[in-house]
């Protein structure tokens, strides 16, 4: 996204989500909750975990190191049970599903480098936090705006909210016909950066097949998108679209094979900010994919949240087993209430963007990690992570000379 963004009288910007039942959302929990088990009792495990589903069928792969041992079979169970595959007729049973597990350890060659980086290969220090190289090459972004509370894109907070609202009727018995697998799309037209209205809101909720379209769609957009979506941002000519070919009866595994890490948009910014590409669930945060993506979003949130800009783009590039970023870049979309450089300047001085000193500054090492595997890994009020505090945000705004 440029700066056109903010100069346009009138653009549409879409971001979808999906629900806990999703069969790739359904892969990224399995490899989350396999994590946070071995983190639970070997915070030093190099965890790389991999999740497959298709009908009938879960399988783990991987690579994992540790010295502790967990039942993978039962985490895998435990985790569809969770999320309400509990029957055949929903598209899958946590009790008769079959499940494969084929793991082995971390290479040797990628543990070289994440236990003794290239500074201090080199002799130049023996600082315990420089000692963690990065665990793989690449670029991660970091994304906040002001445009709602938790300083989030606005169509992926609605996206994520409808989700999860059509979860919650779900399991609270309030509609029962739902099943576990669902989709969210919300498209906002925006007049110079600022949100006017929904132009149009996507849902797709699996449910049995007893039940009539017309019902589905009178309850979704009365129990589901009035529920999620300000009033003042509907209008006569907002379209809603649910359910849309008319039935979605067949969900889950069973309608189309998972994976993990293949909602990466849904995870981060729903395409409103760039990607670095890669994905944050299964890994351990020796993987600067997640760790450093988690660092980014906490350095512009702290950004935003300080006035020195409405809306900011962080890009931190690593090269495997070398410990400091090889590059920081921002954009700030004509949006900057400093110049640029001091804000770069001020994130030299006040983030260490190192892998050990994120993992440390943050706690990382810990079972934290299943409840991001759904419904966003930013932007979240429900759920008590550390790259969402803003705790930077007055030394930041301090030194930048801003009241």
């Amino acid at each position: 996204m440029t700066t056109t963004f903010m100069s346009a009288p009138s653009i549409f910007l879409t971001s979808e989500s999906v629900t806990e039942g999703h069969p790739d959302k359904l892969c990224d929990q399995i490899s989350d909750a396999i994590l946070d088990d071995i983190l639970a009792c070997d915070p030093m495990a190099r965890v790389a975990c991999e999740t497959a589903a298709t009908t009938g069928l879960v399988v783990v792969m991987g690579e994992i190191t540790t010295d502790c041992y967990v039942e993978i079979q039962d985490i895998v169970r435990k985790v569809l049970r969770e999320v309400g595959y509990t029957r055949a007729k929903y598209g899958f049973d946590c009790d008769t599903c079959g499940v494969i597990v084929s793991i082995k350890e971390q290479s040797k060659d990628i543990a070289m480098g994440v236990n003794k980086s290239l500074e201090v290969r080199s002799s130049e220090t023996n600082n315990e936090i420089e000692s963690l190289g990065a665990g793989d090459q690449g670029m991660m972004v970091g994304f906040a705006c002001n445009e709602t509370p938790e300083l989030m894109p606005l169509t992926i907070s609605l996206a994520h909210k409808l989700c999860k609202r059509l979860a919650e009727l779900r399991k609270d018995g309030s509609l029962r016909y739902l099943r576990p697998d669902g989709k969210s799309q919300v498209t906002v037209e925006y007049s110079h950066g600022i949100p006017q209205r929904i132009d149009s809101v996507v849902i797709g909720a699996q449910h049995d097949p007893a039940v009539s379209h017309d019902v589905i769609e009178r309850d979704v957009i009365e129990h589901v998108v009035k529920a999620v979506i300000p009033s003042s941002l509907l209008d006569r000519k907002t379209k809603y679209y649910v359910n849309a070919t008319g039935r979605f009866v067949v969900g889950g595994p069973m309608g189309d094979a998972g994976l993990t890490g293949r909602k990466i948009l849904v995870d981060t910014y729903g395409g409103i900010a760039r990607h670095g590409g890669g994905a944050f669930s299964g890994k351990d945060p020796t993987k600067v994919d997640r760790s450093a993506a988690y660092a980014a979003r906490y350095v512009a949130k702290n950004v935003v949240a300080a006035g020195l800009a409405d809306r900011l783009e962080l890009q931190v590039s690593y090269a495997i087993g070398i410990a400091r970023p090889l590059s920081i870049c921002i954009e700030s979309f004509g949006t900057g209430n400093v110049d640029d450089q001091v804000i770069i300047d001020l994130i030299n001085k006040h983030f260490d963007l190192r892998p050990g000193a994120i993992i440390e500054s943050m706690k990382l090492r810990r079972p934290i990690y299943r409840q991001t595997a759904t419904y966003g890994h930013f932007g979240r009020t429900d759920i008590d992570v550390p790259w969402e505090k803003t705790d930077k945000a007055a030394v930041l705004r301090s030194e930048a000379g801003l009241k």
